[in-house]
């Protein structure tokens, strides 16, 4: 953490901000660091939890797609076996896991925290990107785990590792939008992270995750990639530690743009329904 704190230092130094946004993204910092040590004071193995719990879904998935199912993995260039399927699985769940846990959490960030709601000082804007932070850093370890074991079954790291950043943006943009509105809208309605759970269980359905697109119906296929953001999110993250070649461009391209849309709209609604949030809670 001092490392990363000395990095911001010299960030700040380079990168015209003005001093109130670097006291905002201070703030963040020390709000997620927080987040993350009492999710796991006093276990055992604190941080490695959440790889833990990646990598038993992948055992889970693996065993039935691949092996009671039968599913092969569509990528050509990796040994045709379990492991490989399981891999390819993976690439799929680790961002699936960041997007879905994130906002989960952010839709009760706001009414987790009166009292830092009533705060007339406190920027409220941060509660929800609290826990999209770190749902996204707890997926990194997972993120991790998967490069080393392409590496290790492939025999090669490949150069579109350094495009991650790419798919990471939209990534989190969509997430942070979603987890705005769903933050404010739980203030006024307490059903929404029930809610959220239903939708994002038929939502992942309809994303391929752990089925190949070739298995959606080709009238619908394009559909999927060009309305739902997930979708070419998730086959660029395939492509860029599995295939090391980008094939989605177009769609990665419009998914920016629908997660652009959708954080800007996002946090439009959360600041029209902010100033009610002390009365409610």
């Amino acid at each position: 953490m001092r490392g990363a704190a000395r990095k911001a230092k010299k960030l700040r130094r380079i990168l015209p901000v003005n001093d109130k946004w670097w006291a905002k993204f201070d703030l963040l910092r020390i709000l997620v660091r927080r987040d993350l040590e009492a999710r796991y004071k006093g276990s055992i193995l604190g941080n490695l939890w959440p790889l833990l719990n990646q990598l038993s879904q992948l055992l889970i998935y693996t065993y039935v797609f691949s092996v009671v199912l039968k599913v092969k993995s569509p990528v050509k260039n990796l040994p045709e076996n379990n492991f490989t399927f399981g891999l390819w699985l993976f690439a799929g769940l680790v961002c699936w896991i960041a997007f879905s846990g994130g906002l989960i959490q952010s839709a009760s960030s706001v009414t987790a925290q009166p009292n830092l709601v009533k705060k007339v000082v406190f920027p409220l804007g941060l509660l929800p990107l609290v826990p999209i932070l770190s749902a996204f850093i707890e997926s990194s370890f997972g993120l991790m785990a998967l490069i080393f074991f392409v590496a290790v079954t492939s025999h090669t790291l490949h150069t579109t590792l350094a495009l991650l950043p790419l798919v990471w943006l939209p990534q989190l943009l969509l997430t942070a939008g979603l987890g705005y509105l769903a933050a404010g809208l739980t203030v006024f309605l307490r059903d929404i992270p029930q809610s959220l759970g239903v939708i994002l269980n038929i939502w992942m359905y309809l994303t391929p995750i752990i089925y190949p697109a070739t298995a959606i119906p080709e009238q619908w296929r394009g559909w999927v990639f060009w309305l739902n953001p997930m979708t070419a999110i998730v086959e660029v993250y395939r492509d860029l530690i599995l295939v090391g070649e980008v094939k989605h461009w177009g769609e990665w391209g419009v998914s920016s743009l629908i997660a652009l849309v959708i954080f800007c709209g996002g946090l439009w609604c959360y600041r029209r329904l902010r100033p009610a949030f002390a009365d409610v809670l």
